[in-house]
């Protein structure tokens, strides 16, 4: 299939799933793991009012709509914390997908995948061929249950993103790769983003990029001259410019200004040219989203 965002359609996607259900809705989410929710009844209906107001926000703004399944931990190390095996993650992956299919025949669902590591802190450089093996069940799960493309969030450093892609060419679906950035727009390993995304478009070359969990005065001094900009399509900002380490420590949610971070959002246009695809990261909920589409 051809992804809307990248012919140039505008994409509304959702804001910051876990930090809304922590802090909005007072919900436990232990390892900050939202998928548990999807095998409790409760919890689906949960998910879907979550959703559906991003479903609202898409038809206000005239866009396409693509929603993240709410499986950003749902892999084997972080699984098993929570008490889930390889056969329980597999299901639930499945039905993640399943759930989002029933709110909108049209939406593009997108299975959301985040890094073995903490997304805050890189650890050891990441071998891509060990990176690939640890991310596959996920994502064949994702692609066995019909899910448009895979997503990859808050990746640290290039050679995970390698891996990733290589897995979700296997499994034959379209990937896009999520880097975090510190408050000089490099990744927590240290990586330029410009380094960051030629180095992985070199060696497995995902069907677009993004920058998340960052705020956009965050992003901004990474976005050095080059045409290696045109390949960053989506974006989903932090509501706080406090850095990683401050976000990792607090205890009370800071979810700044909807219509600063909108703004400030706005301030990168000139910098990426092909952003089409929108939403929001930790601190943003559906007012933050509204306000960066304008409606």
């Amino acid at each position: 299939m051809t992804l809307p965002q990248l012919s140039g359609r505008p994409v509304v996607t959702d804001g910051g799933l876990e930090t809304d259900l922590i802090y909005h809705y007072d919900v436990d989410l232990p390892e900050f793991a939202a998928f548990p929710l999807v095998d409790r009844g409760p919890g689906r209906d949960l998910l879907r009012r979550y959703y559906g107001d991003y479903v609202d926000i898409a038809a206000r703004a005239g866009a396409a709509l693509q929603l993240e399944t709410p499986t950003w931990r749902a892999s084997a190390d972080w699984g098993a914390k929570l008490g889930y095996d390889a056969a329980d993650l597999r299901r639930v992956n499945q039905e993640s997908v399943a759930l989002l299919r029933g709110l909108r025949t049209d939406l593009l669902v997108s299975g959301a995948i985040g890094p073995r590591g903490d997304g805050y802190v890189a650890g050891d450089p990441t071998d891509p061929d060990q990176a690939a093996a640890y991310h596959a069940p996920q994502i064949d799960a994702f692609a066995e249950a019909g899910a448009d493309l895979v997503t990859a969030f808050t990746l640290t450093g290039p050679g995970e993103a390698i891996g990733i892609v290589r897995a979700a060419r296997a499994a034959g679906l379209p990937v896009a790769i999520s880097f975090t950035v510190e408050q000089n727009g490099h990744l927590p390993d240290g990586t330029s983003l410009r380094d960051a995304v030629t180095t992985v478009d070199a060696e497995a070359a995902p069907d677009y990029f993004m920058v998340n969990c960052a705020h956009p005065t965050h992003v901004a001094p990474g976005l050095t001259e080059g045409a290696w900009r045109d390949r960053i399509v989506g974006l989903r900002a932090n509501a706080s410019t406090a850095g990683h380490a401050e976000l990792d420590a607090a205890t009370e949610l800071d979810e700044g200004d909807p219509a600063e971070l909108a703004r400030a959002q706005t301030d990168l246009r000139p910098h990426l040219p092909n952003l089409t695809l929108i939403g929001g990261c930790c601190g943003t909920d559906s007012r933050h989203v509204a306000a960066m589409w304008g409606v």
